[in-house]
């Protein structure tokens, strides 16, 4: 039975009318500073807790609830005779209850002007303290951190739970958990913000990369294997994932993702977010292992599709198929003829829905298109963890530098553009023919440039495609003028590629050599 509850929020929402509900339940409420007064200005009954302890609250606020009175009646097993006895002889009331969210410290560093005054003031002493207490003595004491649960636990409060104004153990320890991932969180917030200070008296400089560093994760679901059967796996999700992220999807149909499905929707989708650069507002990439072997862009999304599978539809069976458009009926008419992963799209149509519905296995994600990006990439290694900032930055026209003779005409420049943009995300090493929107052949992941250039163009041949004034883009620079050699020979008109080897005026008297435009951008794409 809860008779009395502590609640003390720096996030008040929900609060007002959760208080009332447990008023009106007949408990009993204590509460400090500004929660108090929302209440008492609300017509809420409240108890200050300085009034309930005895001893006011000090320090500028620093101390409020650091004392045995509430400690004690939140630590106390009511399983224990000792324990109700030494309540009952200092004369300390149970406390059943604890609502506590904490000082928004990650808000606070988060602000580019914060000083090192700041950040520490916003450190949280009494709140990850007795949210520890209720958590630990969560058999006894329903603990809340998080406004989402309020309903919940009212809900269970009125239905009855175990007994009349109780909530279940269940619910308890699932609440709980809860408050230790986060308080964890927290201290992790903490000790990344102070671990990537300078080492100059005033603190005024902030590492980009701490000196310990502390990643926080919510499982979505147990993968059923990993990349092979043998391998067990689990997906984890960001706290708060980026605005258009692929963590944010929602599943329409088909089977469990795998951990496949889920690696290789995330190269698609990332993919397909860079068509908003592209004039045309269609576009399709089609992902097999982890590389596009289609990507194109259209009138719609029918048109797009049609386009990228034209690449390589042998190595589309069993891809992966992402859209920054709306599929509707059409398309998923065409898409159902081929056997598809998975489907991605900011939207899919009634229609849409309803034909491949046909298809129950194929996986349809929804996803809002978004250009939010990780804040950190990070990759597993023996023993240790690197670290990375996003590849986010897309060359524009004014990065670009003509180096051959021969400049490029306009159709040859969107050209270039769009065949660098697919390239970003071809596995190096990496080279990719396009041309009127379209990629013609793909090469991917190879140990030599030059065998790239000519998979990419075995390829093209393969699916009847023509290379003849195409565009190039290659991710890295060519080591040698046989890489160019072989792109030109294969049609190629114009070249992209970052520039930056030793060799670099060797290529570029080739590319004049052979009559055709080669433009550097000054930027790697590697992509491993």
């Amino acid at each position: 039975m809860i008779k009395q509850a502590l609640i003390s929020v720096s996030d008040k929402t929900g609060v007002l009318d959760f208080a009332r509900a447990l008023s009106a339940l007949g408990v009993n409420i204590l509460s400090t500073g500004g929660t108090a007064k929302l209440l008492q200005d609300n017509g809420v009954p409240v108890t200050e807790v300085a009034d309930y302890t005895g001893f006011p609250e000090m320090l500028d606020g620093r101390v409020k609830t650091l004392h045995p009175k509430v400690h004690g009646g939140i630590l106390a097993r009511r399983d224990f005779p000792e324990h109700i006895a030494k309540l009952e002889e200092h004369g300390i009331p149970q406390i059943d209850m604890v609502v506590v969210n904490l000082y928004p410290f990650q808000a606070t560093v988060a602000k580019e002007q914060c000083s090192l005054e700041d950040a520490i003031e916003n450190i949280d002493i009494g709140g990850p303290t007795m949210l520890r207490s209720a958590a630990k003595n969560h058999r006894d004491v329903v603990v809340i951190v998080d406004p989402v649960d309020y309903g919940v636990v009212l809900a269970e409060m009125k239905a009855g739970g175990e007994q009349a104004g109780d909530v279940s153990y269940d619910t308890k320890f699932r609440l709980a958990k809860k408050v230790f991932a986060h308080t964890a969180q927290y201290d992790s917030a903490i000790t990344n913000y102070l671990t990537s200070l300078g080492e100059d008296k005033q603190h005024t400089t902030r590492a980009t990369y701490p000196q310990t560093l502390n990643l926080h994760f919510e499982k979505v679901q147990d993968m059923r294997y990993g990349e092979n059967p043998h391998q067990s796996a689990a997906f984890y999700r960001d706290l708060a994932p980026a605005a258009g992220s692929l963590a944010n999807y929602r599943q329409l149909q088909g089977k469990e993702l795998s951990y496949n499905n889920i690696a290789d929707a995330d190269a698609a989708w990332e993919c397909v977010k860079t068509m908003g650069g592209f004039e045309q507002p269609a576009g399709c990439v089609i992902i097999k292992h982890a590389n596009p072997c289609g990507v194109a862009i259209g009138a719609d999304a029918l048109d797009a599709y049609q386009r990228a599978l034209k690449t390589d539809p042998t190595s589309a069976f069993g891809g992966i198929i992402a859209f920054n458009v709306p599929v509707d009926g059409r398309a998923a008419e065409a898409i159902a003829k081929l056997f598809v992963e998975v489907v991605i799209a900011p939207v899919f149509t009634p229609e849409a829905r309803q034909i491949m519905a046909a298809k129950q296995n194929v996986r349809l994600l929804e996803i809002e298109l978004g250009d939010g990006q990780n804040s950190f990439d990070v990759k597993r290694v023996g023993g240790g963890l690197l670290v990375q900032s996003p590849d986010a930055k897309n060359v524009g026209l004014d990065d670009l530098r003509v180096v051959s003779k021969k400049q490029p005409t306009p159709q040859q420049m969107a050209d270039l553009m769009f065949a660098w943009r697919v390239a970003k995300f071809v596995k190096s090493n990496a080279i990719v023919f396009c041309a009127g929107g379209m990629t013609l052949g793909v090469g991917a992941g190879q140990m030599s440039r030059i065998d790239s250039a000519r998979i990419a163009s075995i390829k093209a041949h393969n699916a009847g495609l023509s290379l003849v004034g195409s565009a190039v883009a290659s991710d890295a620079f060519f080591p040698f003028r046989d890489g160019l050699d072989v792109v030109v020979d294969a049609g190629a008109t114009c070249v992209i590629h970052p520039g930056g080897s030793m060799r670099d005026q060797e290529v570029i008297d080739a590319a004049d050599e052979r009559g055709v435009v080669m433009l550097y951008t000054g930027t790697r794409h590697f992509r491993h």
